[in-house]
């Protein structure tokens, strides 16, 4: 069967160019098919066919009925002028074919397929066919049993794969990436083409094409909604293909209602600034929210929206908590904090259902006491938020789910939500998506990196009420960043986290990533030092020319993020640097905290203030389990920031480097 491109067609295509589908995708595997999707294109080709061996042909269906073709002969008889069957379709090929500007020596042949007339009569309909002419063809092309061959119509020559992309480029112009929106460095064989711009890999453009199709108004699916899920390495284009999928079903449903979740403020400005550098506008149909943002934007008028509390504030009731129920126990405020932050991310539980709650994958195990005791402090820590008027960032999707079961919130209906970075959605925040969801006919389409979140924790998406089997795809190519970055992310998690499973990275394709710059350590002495140098460091490569907006600075907590933002705007003026989480994308150098940096990219990236992460692993507040914890949290963490980089890697570090890095360091550099 042949590779095509969707593997099913919107069935609002008129039937002839359902027919030829159908035909072209019985087809060998040794043929490659893309069918012309973008709607902002009408005049295009139908089908573009590129053999395995590089040999390629442009497609044209005609709805002409056998009467206009024995009308067409019989004015060829009396030398009428009139348009001629095909003269349309020919007409739209040629422009296509010029717009292309190939080179002379590159054959592309174009054909007219005629599914409603028999081949015969298509020839005595026309008078001859020249070379740049395309070739006319009738329905039998399309019977497999009737001797008549597509390879018959292809040309001898093979044609370059640069000369392929370009013609892949304007048929498919809904999977081509501005080469501003990817940190890819330009190959100098593609600018000699002319080609800046990258397109979707095959996988990834099968991602986004999968199940476009919706039911018709009144018909509903026979499931609750219809489900996607991408899981991919860092850099495998994961929020490219939700952007794209969402585009094109813009395009051909613009009367339906769409959201768009993240779980931080940063990619939720950068998926908005991609959209609208494709779309050129950002259209009133799709609403995009963090998923908190959206709890807040749906909130009742009453009781009033109240701030949750800050991190200092939280681990003052947090230590209150404790002295009060569990100060002669070994439970610690980390894993109080850390118990009721589990807590808050599922479908509210009774006292009953929490003392039977599976824990597993909790890090900490808590025996029939000890979790008695465990809820005791939670209560206790809620207690101490009412008397103060007070909830916590947990409390928000706990209270919109308590006010729509009480019926004092309305959750509006969406036909298409999409989720990035869905891997941090908690199960009471999938549960209420689901009831976001219209009923019977809409679409949840949402992509993960299985490194981190509850996929690293060992959890499934079954555990939060979704059937994922034969409905996921695994992208293991990341276009990011290049070989030694990866190589160090990879072996840096490995090493940390010996006792994974074997799955439990999804393993990057690193034969084909790009060489490139050794990811580089500077040891300093002091974190003021840390602060002065990577403003230093900044300011040296904005003196190289490279554009603010390549730099990316990744730091352990918000305060040094600030502080940071501070140096290099001293040094280089005002506004030179921001936090992502308060604009939207601009020339300016990104500033933020690890946390806040998932699912952001740049070609340069420094990470810094890790010495804080290392230590807090080392803590002697910590229990055994907790460190074991910490350690994964903090692995998963360093991962993920490592892996935001395209071109370089820059980390710094105070004090003696750990060995791990140390090791890791040495290894690549040998």
């Amino acid at each position: 069967m042949a590779h095509i491109l969707p593997e099913t067609l919107p069935q609002i295509l008129p039937g002839e160019v359902l027919k030829t589908f159908r035909a072209l995708k019985g087809l060998p595997d040794t043929f490659y098919i893309w069918h012309h999707l973008a709607p902002w294109q009408p005049n295009a080709p139908d089908f573009l066919i590129i053999t395995q061996e590089g040999r390629a042909i442009l497609v044209k269906v005609s709805s002409s009925s056998a009467d206009q073709a024995t009308l067409a002969a019989q004015l060829l008889l009396i030398d009428d002028h009139r348009p001629a069957l095909g003269a349309a379709e020919a007409k739209m090929l040629a422009s296509f074919h010029q717009s292309l500007n190939l080179p002379d020596d590159t054959l592309l042949v174009t054909l007219i397929i005629f599914p409603n007339i028999p081949h015969k009569q298509v020839l005595e309909s026309r008078l001859e066919r020249s070379a740049c002419e395309p070739h006319w063809v009738g329905r039998e092309l399309l019977q497999p049993d009737s001797g008549m061959k597509w390879e018959d119509y292809f040309p001898p020559n093979l044609i370059e794969n640069v000369w392929l992309e370009k013609i892949r480029q304007r048929f498919t112009p809904e999977v081509v990436v501005p080469a501003e929106m990817t940190v890819r460095p330009l190959h100098p064989r593609r600018l000699e083409a002319g080609l800046t711009d990258y397109l979707l890999d095959y996988n990834q453009e099968a991602a986004v094409k999968a199940d476009l199709n919706i039911e018709p108004d009144g018909q509903t699916l026979s499931n609750d909604f219809r489900l996607n899920i991408i899981n991919g390495v860092a850099g495998s284009g994961k929020t490219l293909i939700l952007l794209y999928r969402l585009r094109l079903l813009y395009h051909l449903y613009p009367q339906k209602k769409y959201l768009v979740l993240t779980h931080n403020r940063p990619l939720s400005h950068d998926m908005q600034g991609r959209f609208a550098r494709l779309e050129g506008e950002l259209p009133e149909a799709i609403e995009w929210r963090t998923f908190n943002g959206w709890c807040y934007h749906h909130w009742p008028k009453k009781p009033s929206w109240v701030m949750p509390l800050s991190i200092q504030q939280r681990e003052r009731a947090i230590r209150e908590a404790r002295q009060k129920i569990l100060n002669n126990t070994t439970i610690t405020e980390h894993m109080l904090l850390s118990e009721i932050d589990w807590l808050k991310d599922q479908v509210p539980l009774s006292q009953t259902d929490y003392l039977l709650a599976d824990r597993r994958g909790r890090g900490f195990g808590l025996n029939a006491e000890q979790r008695q005791r465990m809820w005791n402090a939670i209560e206790t820590y809620q207690h101490i938020l009412e008397q103060q008027g007070a909830l916590d960032w947990g409390d928000v999707p706990q209270l919109l789910w308590r006010f729509f079961q009480e019926g004092k919130v309305t959750i509006p209906q969406y036909d298409f939500i999409m989720i990035d970075e869905a891997q941090f959605f908690a199960p009471l925040w999938m549960d209420l998506i689901q009831k976001a969801l219209k009923p019977k006919n809409s679409h949840l389409f949402i992509v993960a990196d299985p490194t981190q979140g509850f996929l690293g924790r060992n959890m499934t998406w079954k555990s939060l009420g979704l059937e994922a089997r034969g409905k996921s795809h695994q992208l293991r190519r990341s276009y990011r960043t290049t070989r030694e970055i990866m190589n160090f992310a990879t072996l840096f998690y490995r090493v940390r986290l010996p006792d994974g499973k074997e799955d439990d990275v999804l393993v990057p394709d690193i034969l084909n990533m790009p060489s490139g710059v050794i990811p580089q350590v500077i040891g300093l002495s002091s974190a003021q030092d840390e602060i002065t140098r990577v403003a230093n460091e900044v300011a040296e490569f904005i003196r190289q020319g490279h554009p603010k907006k390549h730099l990316l600075i990744l730091h352990a907590n918000g305060h040094g993020a600030q502080t940071l933002i501070q140096a290099i705007d001293r040094r280089l003026g005002k506004n030179t640097a921001m936090d992502p989480k308060d604009t939207y994308p601009g020339e300016y150098i990104r500033v933020t905290t690890i946390n806040a940096g998932a699912g952001l990219e740049s070609p340069i990236v420094f990470l810094v203030g890790l010495r804080e992460l290392f230590e807090e692993e080392q803590s002697l507040r910590l229990s055994d389990e907790e460190r074991v914890e910490t350690i994964r949290d903090n692995t998963r963490k360093i991962y993920m920031a490592a892996t935001r980089a395209g071109q370089r890697l820059v980390f710094t570090y105070v004090g003696d480097l750990p060995k791990v890095l140390s090791e890791i360091f040495m290894h690549q550099t040998n």
